[in-house]
């Protein structure tokens, strides 16, 4: 047994197949039946399910397809073998092509969602594929449609940057964005939400220049911008101290009540721009105490000091604060 064994591999060998009538024959046979089973096989009906890819087009006017519905419906089927081998062997097919503006003509939206049966769809499916295959169900059973209308709005655009700068420097203007205002279009349900655009965030450091730079705008899902991109605009000046003395100013005092202060004016120390340093003047200013800060275990009132430029930077007040003396009438 062991023997016969042994000489298998040499009866598989090209050469002994060769000479082997029998071996050849037999193959020949072999091949030949298996062929007649597969093409029987074949002209056989089977059920099956395939993909079949879909697109949607011709929304109704002025509308457009708000979500994504699926790209492809799971179709079962019912076909001769030889039409499913075709269809498996096929790498891509011709998608199935939905119009939106006659799928959903005689429907309302729910909330605002067209829930439309496929088997509503099957004869415009059935059409566009080929004959030779029976459709017995569509998945998913139902298509959410959402179909909404493009609205345009004017809106301004912020500048979204963190500036710092080199000792002594400082913005000489606001940070602009040049143009101000962009028009945005898309689906009237988001640019109703939107009141403002941003820029793309830019980070600058020891500036002691003024930039230009084209930054982006920040695009919202769904929407288009035009002009999609603005230039930014960072002036910068050098700045020195200036000083200026003010009288004190009492806010809240009763008309019975006399206050003296001591003293009745103080100096204010600020950063001005070169470009404004002339200009600035103690009309930029109010130095005041508050009555209401009147307390009894103290004689000292705080002076705060209120800006009318934010491009005034205050460095320092001398005194921080004053002694009082109340005369009632």
């Amino acid at each position: 047994m062991k023997k016969n064994i042994n000489k298998l591999p040499e009866f598989f060998k090209i050469e002994k197949l060769r000479n082997d009538k029998r071996v050849v024959v037999f193959l020949i046979c072999l091949l030949i039946s298996t062929s007649l089973w597969f093409l029987n096989a074949l002209s056989k009906d089977y059920s099956t399910t395939i993909s079949y890819p879909v697109k949607y087009v011709n929304p109704p006017s002025k509308q457009f397809l708000a979500n994504h519905p699926p790209s492809k419906l799971e179709l079962k089927i019912d076909a001769h073998g030889f039409t499913l081998l075709r269809y498996k062997l096929s790498l891509s097919f011709s998608p199935i092509i939905l119009n939106l503006t006659n799928i959903t003509k005689d429907m309302k939206a729910e909330d605002g969602i067209y829930r439309i049966p496929s088997s509503g769809l099957m004869r415009r499916i059935k059409s566009q594929v080929s004959n030779e295959i029976t459709i017995l169900e569509i998945q998913p059973e139902t298509l959410e449609i959402i179909l909404d209308s493009l609205k345009t709005k004017t809106v301004p655009v912020r500048a979204n940057v963190q500036v710092q700068f080199k000792p002594q420097f400082n913005l000489q203007n606001p940070v602009r964005v040049i143009p101000s205002e962009v028009k945005i279009t898309g689906p009237s349900s988001v640019i109703d939400t939107i009141n403002e655009l941003s820029t793309r965030f830019e980070k600058f450091e020891e500036l002691d220049a003024a930039v230009e730079k084209h930054v982006d705008i920040l695009k919202p899902k769904s929407t288009t911008i035009s002009p999609d991109k603005v230039n930014l605009k960072i002036e910068v000046e050098k700045f020195t101290e200036k000083e200026l003395k003010m009288p004190l100013i009492i806010r809240n005092r009763p008309d019975s009540v006399n206050v003296k202060l001591f003293p009745s004016e103080v100096k204010v120390t600020c950063l001005v721009g070169l470009s404004e340093f002339e200009d600035v003047a103690v009309s930029d200013f109010s130095a005041v105490v508050d009555y209401a800060d009147v307390d009894k275990n103290t004689q000292n009132l705080p002076v705060k000091i209120e800006r009318k430029s934010s491009f005034i930077q205050l460095v320092r007040v001398s005194p921080e604060a004053v002694e009082y003396l109340i005369e009632t009438n």
